[in-house]
């Protein structure tokens, strides 16, 4: 989820623990914890790949969060000495700020490594848009309310908290519900078509839980369109857009072309680029991009040969068609032949303004 989600959940699980007896320090410190684990976009890994799958691993595991929380609420309480809390209390914080984040992001489709050491599964349930002011206002609200009575009535101050966390919940419980209902209309949908059996995915649009994008595999392409909860047909419209892969046959074995697919969970399309498409020269995980500060050139510069043909792999989990936010350039076709190259990232695709709009009509007009 958003830098800004995490602060606000962590700052209310924060309160929730020790509000009453530490004050503003349990949603200060509740909102460091909760932003703690993002900060291993700011580690560069090598290549663009290698930062885009190994972003939501280490620093968002169960597991090594828990190992850590003694640490850190140690340090928190040597801070907060005359606060009046033990450090089991400041434990039970950290502990429940750090893997508080984990567990929403894996609501997200992006993919979150929640087992490791143990499993590397990229947990993703896809329910929630990254953003959803519908999740992340209850718990602002909760927050702000607690801090603003929490002189006054504390008592009143800690039910405004609960409240906040409680909406938040119900509402991911919610988009699970919802996303179960148009997985269903999609298989019905499908059933005695050719892609019965297909691969499907379902996650929400951007900023809201009742207009659903749909994504189907078939062999040399994917089939893409949404569907409202609103909608009075209980079908779904799909668009065939075609993906070369076959283009990355001779690639299985290559650890870029496999990490992709891998990650991506087999929802990825394949096309060649034209050479005039921007790729960054830099990472998009390190802070010099994330600023701005990267480098682009021409794709074409980023083959070994004069006439190759830049090869693109795309994640379609994240956007929408024509627009994605995860694509790479992983090889080069000469002729028949496709060879591997170093990865670089096509800078992230945004949708002009006008399909905000279109999106919101969606909701209420299913276009009949």
């Amino acid at each position: 989820m958003d830098s800004l989600t995490q602060i606000a959940l962590g700052a209310a699980v924060g309160t929730a623990v020790l509000g009453r007896k530490v004050g503003p320090r349990a949603a200060l410190w509740g909102a460091v914890c909760g932003t703690l684990p993002d900060l291993d976009v700011l580690i560069p890994y090598g290549d663009p790949v290698r930062d885009f799958t190994f972003h939501r691993a280490e620093s968002h595991s169960l597991f090594w969060l828990t190992v850590a929380s003694p640490g850190l609420a140690w340090v928190i309480a040597r801070l907060n000495r005359r606060a009046g809390a033990s450090l089991r209390e400041w434990w039970l914080l950290v502990w429940l700020a750090l893997v508080t984040h984990p567990l929403l992001d894996a609501m997200t489709v992006y993919g979150t490594q929640l087992l490791l050491p143990f499993s590397d599964y990229p947990v993703g349930v896809g329910s929630v848009f990254i953003i959803d002011p519908l999740y992340t206002v209850p718990l602002l609200i909760g927050v702000l309310g607690a801090l603003a009575l929490r002189s006054r009535s504390p008592d009143r101050a800690m039910r405004w908290n609960a409240a906040g966390l409680a909406l938040s919940t119900l509402y991911l419980g919610w988009t699970v519900a919802a996303q179960a209902h148009v997985e269903g209309v999609v298989h019905r949908t499908l059933a005695a078509t050719p892609l019965a059996h297909a691969r499907a995915l379902v996650t929400p649009t951007p900023f809201n839980s009742l207009l659903w994008r749909v994504v189907v595999m078939d062999d040399h392409g994917y089939h893409e369109g949404h569907y409202s909860l609103l909608d009075e047909t209980p079908r779904v419209r799909l668009a065939r857009h075609d993906s070369d892969t076959q283009l990355l046959e001779s690639l299985r074995d290559d650890w870029t072309v496999r990490r992709l697919a891998w990650f991506s969970k087999g929802f990825y399309g394949v096309s060649e680029a034209q050479p005039d498409t921007l790729i960054a020269m830099g990472s998009s995980s390190t802070i010099d991009q994330l600023l701005g500060l990267v480098e682009t050139a021409r794709a074409a510069e980023s083959v070994a040969t004069r006439d190759g043909v830049p090869v693109v792999m795309t994640d379609l989990r994240m956007g929408q068609t024509p627009w994605f936010v995860f694509s790479f350039v992983v090889a080069e076709r000469a002729g028949a032949d496709v060879s591997p190259v170093p990865a670089r990232q096509v800078p992230s695709q945004r949708p002009p303004a006008t399909v905000l709009p279109q999106l919101w009509q969606r909701i209420w007009d299913d276009g009949k």
